[in-house]
């Protein structure tokens, strides 16, 4: 079904509360995001771009080092169009550099987390057939961008020396004090196969033109699904990445144009951190200010330094910020919008940071294979409680009943899906996932949720994460929020797991708030009175923490492990 050809006061009933000055039919700007990030250093080249730690880039040094790396990637390397080229980096001035310089060579960016496994790092470097691999010297990262090249998964890697993304001073103390914690690549088993990324982009070469084709030509390889099964490289090109940067532009009515200035302290090897943390700022000439890693002391130093205005965030580093007592109303004053996305946010944090920030908190939603942002709460004036907000620009979207397929009415649950030039065209090399992946030309999120009679989004749960018991749907999200308003509860984690009469049975894992005491019995207690008896927890598990993902997500893969090895079938 074509929804452009359909009435759209009917099956876009968001467009008629779409926040004043956005229009959901705006053309959508599709040019390849190193051509708009070249081009914002051109208009302003003495601005500041980055900020890391103190030491600052400018957008003349940026353009400067993004020529010079790609053309030495293009003549050193022979990076052309469809190479991959893997970045293992943290948020240093390097991440963007290499990233917009593989894309002017005519690249394709395949990220990499350097908190992976070799495990992990072995299958996405082989799949994505990257051969050459830009990482840091420090040693923990540099050990497993090592072993890669050992075990023969990537040819040659290209190296940074984290001392030069310091300030000055702090790169002498740096030098002299850390020393043990840097690489000596000279003594490494594969040092013929190093080269170092001051050495290329001293050579100050001028790349060759390469012809992009925007629909077509992939920009980024970006794997996920890591935490339920092998990780899938979704194949997101030019136009896809260009796209959802519009949107979240003309969404964004000029929040992300200086003098605003956008905190980069999620990773940019993310996808929501690249596009939101990056991409959009930088194209617009906006200074990003960069953390290597979530530390809220540092964070808070960030904001009375630098007086950064935009946070993109997960919900636990909003979470920490709300209730610690180290973060004042004074330290978080710069900040005016928070944009939380990665999970779902519950109504308690939102409380809490309310209590802390006068800033507007706003939740989105996306998936890496919309590149990722889906929707989103207004940015600039409040939204309605608990929705992740409205379809952005040029986004369609759907709800499907996830036994029969067929599409649902406002206010019914089903599986949310997705249209927009935002979606990506496949899995590289997987056919049958790109095939499970879309449903007639539909992109399946795997969320289960529903749209009020404003067009505004509600989510439910995960559809892998719904638990069947005695024949019924029970969504752990909503036993998570109900365990959350208990003032003892710091966090939770809800699972289904096997049992004997029911088929499946909730079971809550809980981290305690520093101090707190209530027993199982007491937290049941409290949840009577908002859960019926099919959704009560068969078992509540306390933990001193909960695992996460490396972004901060909540995890339920190494509680269902955990609980399988430990437990037996009731």
């Amino acid at each position: 079904m074509d929804l452009a050809n359909d009435n759209p006061a009917i099956l876009r009933p968001w467009i008629a509360h779409y926040p004043d000055g956005i229009d959901w039919d705006v053309e959508i700007d599709t040019l390849p995001v190193h051509e708009q990030v070249l081009a914002a250093c051109a208009r302003n080249p003495f601005a500041i771009a980055l900020d890391f730690l103190g030491g600052t880039t400018t957008f003349g040094e940026l353009a400067r080092k993004i020529i010079a790396f790609a053309g030495a990637l293009q003549h050193q390397y022979g990076v052309k169009k469809g190479s991959r080229v893997a970045l293992m980096l943290p948020n240093t001035p390097f991440y963007p550099i290499a990233y917009y310089a593989v894309l002017r060579a005519g690249g394709t960016v395949v990220n990499c987390n350097p908190l992976y496994t070799v495990h992990e790092l072995s299958h996405i470097t082989a799949n994505a057939g990257a051969d050459v691999m830009i990482t840091l010297d420090l040693t923990q990262i540099f050990a497993k961008a090592e072993a890669l090249v050992e075990a023969g998964h990537v040819k040659s890697l290209i190296v940074c020396h984290f001392p030069d993304a310091l300030p000055l001073m702090k790169k002498i103390l740096y030098s002299v004090a850390k020393r043990k914690d840097l690489a000596r690549l000279s003594a490494s088993p594969i040092a013929n196969r190093i080269t170092r990324f001051e050495a290329m982009i001293a050579r100050n070469e001028t790349p060759d033109a390469v012809v992009i084709d925007a629909r077509k030509d992939i920009a980024v390889q970006q794997y996920t699904g890591g935490t339920t099964g092998v990780p899938k490289g979704a194949l997101l090109t030019h136009a896809n990445i260009a796209a959802n940067m519009s949107q979240i532009d003309k969404w964004g009515c000029g929040l992300f144009y200086p003098p605003s200035k956008v905190i980069a302290v999620l990773p940019f090897f993310h996808i929501f951190a690249m596009t939101v943390c990056m991409n959009v700022p930088l194209c617009n000439g906006t200074q990003v200010v960069m953390l290597p890693r979530f530390e809220l002391k540092a964070l808070l130093s960030i904001f009375m330094r630098t007086r950064a205005n935009v946070l993109p965030a997960v919900p636990t580093l909003l979470a920490a910020i709300a209730r610690a007592d180290s973060a004042t109303a004074e330290q978080l004053a710069p900040l005016d919008v928070a944009i939380s996305g990665g999970a779902a946010l519950s109504n308690e944090i939102r409380t809490e940071f309310a209590g802390k920030s006068r800033a507007l908190l706003a939740e989105g939603y996306g998936l890496t294979e919309a590149s990722p942002v889906v929707c989103c709460a207004a940015l600039r004036v409040p939204s309605k409680p608990m929705s992740i907000g409205l379809p952005l620009p040029g986004t369609d979207i759907r709800f499907v009943d996830i036994d029969t397929g067929k599409v649902v009415g406002i206010g019914e649950d089903g599986e949310l899906q997705v249209k927009g030039p935002q979606v990506m065209v496949g899995y590289h090399n997987n056919a049958e996932a790109t095939r499970d992946a879309f449903m007639d030309g539909w992109l399946r999120t795997g969320d289960v949720g529903h749209m009020d009679e404003d067009g505004y989004v509600f989510l439910v749960d995960r559809i892998k994460d719904l638990i069947i018991c005695s024949g019924f749907n029970v969504y752990p999200r909503i036993i998570e929020e109900a365990l959350a308003e208990h003032p003892a509860v710091e966090e939770t984690n809800v699972i289904g797991v096997p049992d004997q009469y029911r088929g499946e049975a909730p079971i809550a894992f809980v981290k305690l708030r520093a101090g707190a005491q209530v027993s199982e019995a007491e937290l049941k207690k409290f949840l009577a009175e908002k859960l019926n008896k099919i959704e009560m927890p068969r078992e509540v598990i306390f933990k001193d923490a909960l695992p996460k993902t490396l972004i901060g997500k909540l995890s339920k893969k190494e509680l269902r492990e955990e609980y399988a090895q430990t437990r037996v079938v009731k």
